[in-house]
């Protein structure tokens, strides 16, 4: 989510379609920690209906870089990562952990 606004503000539902796989519950749980930490502004614009954005903060957007690496990092590795998991589910077949 942090690498999704950093390019700028985002609803929610376009931020639910750039995030491939989420839920709209952990969205919003996600959302809601990230404003708790300070890290993202919600914005309530007075329209009918009400428009809401949300944005970085200065101390959100300072985590872009870090983020952005992360991520290249596991586009990187994904390949020894899912070796990883495979073997690791070969070897203990009645594990729980998805």
């Amino acid at each position: 989510m942090i690498v999704e606004l950093a390019s700028g503000p985002r609803r929610f539902r376009a931020l639910q379609r750039a995030i491939d796989g989420i839920s709209q519950r952990m969205l919003t749980l996600t959302v809601r920690r990230l404003e708790r930490d300070g890290l993202v502004l919600r914005t309530v614009y007075p329209t009918v209906p009400a428009q809401v954005d949300r944005r970085l903060t200065e101390t959100g957007a300072g985590l872009t870089h870090l983020v952005k690496a992360l991520a290249e990092w596991s586009l990187a590795h994904r390949s020894a990562i899912a070796e990883a998991r495979h073997a690791y589910d070969q070897a203990h077949p009645d594990h729980d952990i998805r």
